[in-house]
């Protein structure tokens, strides 16, 4: 008998795991997390995956519990004989802790690629890790997905002239570089300095964004602190608009408040994590269908490079 794929959720990334499995043209497999009076709970799967393609979906945003009821679902696909198991984490928590910038702290984010394999996941696929060399802690194969492959046509249909990009650090700078190139745009840099995490002593603009309608990128937005106070210092230095991207939507604290009251005309993320409530300048775009297509070149073991923004290049 042939493998097949299966495609399973946790319980938190399910809005989106069905719109994966949708755009990949079958439904979700069954699986059902247990919870027991302690808060204790046990991924049961509720069919034979034995010998199959197991694509696990869950994003690891904060509470922990998802990270580790992901390793629980791997390590029980592992021991209902699956074939071969990818761990899809559309958003791959810890990865701001990627390195030892004090003394004595852990580097989180090889810890957790430490568990994916040990739990036993033979893949992982994600989408825009905070830093890409995270791909270097596993020692397994990693799908690392580019949201400038759902931006960029987002973009391109705003129609605006005077284009130019701008990265609101300088840690987003080789991401926001791509994009400008694809575009044959201009960009600028927004050199930030931090008392402490989620606070911003200072700021300043590296670059002439006056007359201009000024796109930010970014992989995270998690207070919107740095968004709000980059689009107004661009909106001073004479930027004609502000607009931002940003793949996860962590948005915690005041970053509801922050992006309403902020100068920006609009907030564009991916749905790698649920949004906890609305905003009228807040605009959702879907990462299910790039999801679907790397699920199915991964079990019919074809390229995924098609995926990238310098195919898209090429191709433009």
């Amino acid at each position: 008998m042939q493998p097949s794929v299966k495609i399973f959720s946790g319980t938190n990334s399910t809005y989106l795991a069905e719109k994966i499995a949708h755009s990949f043209g079958q439904d979700l497999g069954d699986i059902t997390i247990q919870k027991f009076s302690d808060g204790e709970f046990q991924p049961v799967f509720q069919e034979s995956i034995r010998g199959d393609y197991v694509f696990l979906v869950q994003s690891t945003f904060a509470p922990s519990d998802n990270l580790l009821e992901l390793l629980m679902m791997i390590d029980g696909a592992k021991r209902a004989s699956a074939g071969y198991i990818t761990a899809v984490i559309p958003y791959f928590g810890f990865a701001r802790q990627d390195r030892k910038d004090k003394p004595r702290v852990s580097i989180a984010s090889k810890l957790v690629a430490n568990l994916l394999t040990t739990a036993g996941a033979d893949r992982v696929m994600t989408m825009d890790l905070h830093a890409p060399q995270i791909q270097g802690f596993f020692d397994i194969p990693v799908d690392h997905l580019d949201s400038s492959a759902i931006f960029i046509p987002y973009i391109e249909k705003l129609n605006l002239e005077n284009l130019t990009f701008a990265s609101p650090d300088v840690g987003s700078t080789n991401r926001v570089r791509e994009v400008a190139s694809y575009f044959n745009a201009e960009m600028v840099i927004c050199d930030k300095h931090r008392k402490r995490a989620n606070e911003i002593a200072s700021m300043t603009v590296i670059g002439d964004v006056a007359g201009r309608n000024v796109v930010l990128i970014d992989d995270i937005c998690d207070t919107a602190g740095t968004l709000s106070k980059s689009a107004a210092i661009l909106k001073e230095r004479g930027a004609l608009s502000v607009r931002a991207f940003c793949t996860h939507p962590v948005l915690s604290g005041k970053a509801y408040e922050n992006i309403d009251n902020s100068v920006l005309e609009s907030l564009v993320v991916c749905d790698t994590i649920p949004l906890k409530q609305e905003s009228k300048k807040i605009e959702v775009l879907s990462t299910a269908e790039l999801f679907a297509i790397a699920i199915r070149n991964t079990f019919e073991n074809k390229s995924i490079n098609s995926l990238f923004i310098h195919s898209q290049r090429k191709n433009k």
